[in-house]
């Protein structure tokens, strides 16, 4: 009976950690110091948040077979997790700014793979599907609510 709520919480949590990593991404595309790796700073790197989809447990599965609820047809799915936060592999930009203190000998500078246009797209993306979840929520809930009501 919980499940539709279950999954969409699971989805919110997951959406809102993408909102924030996103944030964070967008906060610091102008940081040339990032991480200090092998004696020298380097700029910040894009961050991204890997998902996939979570698997109902073993016990739950088993329970499902021994009380034959469970048809072909139902799928394995129960929402979303987080499996972790990568870094993004593309190379760090480079800027000519002989004035900046980071710059090399040539007076370039490396910026972060930071590109603030497709933060943007990909806040908007997360922060639609946050919506979406919310109103699947409140849907389900309010179902369930209407269904107490009938045995009044």
């Amino acid at each position: 009976m919980f499940d539709s709520l279950n999954i969409s919480a699971s989805a919110l949590t997951a959406q809102r950690l993408r909102m924030d990593v996103v944030s964070a991404n967008i906060a610091n595309a102008e940081t040339t110091r990032g991480t200090f790796v092998n004696g020298k700073w380097e700029p910040y790197r894009r961050k991204l948040v890997m998902m996939e989809p979570r698997e109902k447990s073993f016990n739950q599965i088993l329970q499902g077979e021994m009380q034959k609820q469970q048809t072909e047809s139902k799928t394995q799915l129960q929402g979303v997790k987080v499996t972790g936060i990568v870094n993004d592999k593309t190379p760090f930009k480079q800027v000519y700014d002989p004035t900046n203190p980071d710059a090399n000998a040539d007076g370039y500078v490396m910026m972060p793979n930071v590109d603030v246009s497709k933060e943007m797209i990909d806040l908007l993306a997360a922060s639609r599907a946050y919506e979406a979840n919310v109103t699947a929520f409140n849907t389900g809930k309010s179902m369930m609510l209407k269904g107490l009501e009938i045995g009044r």
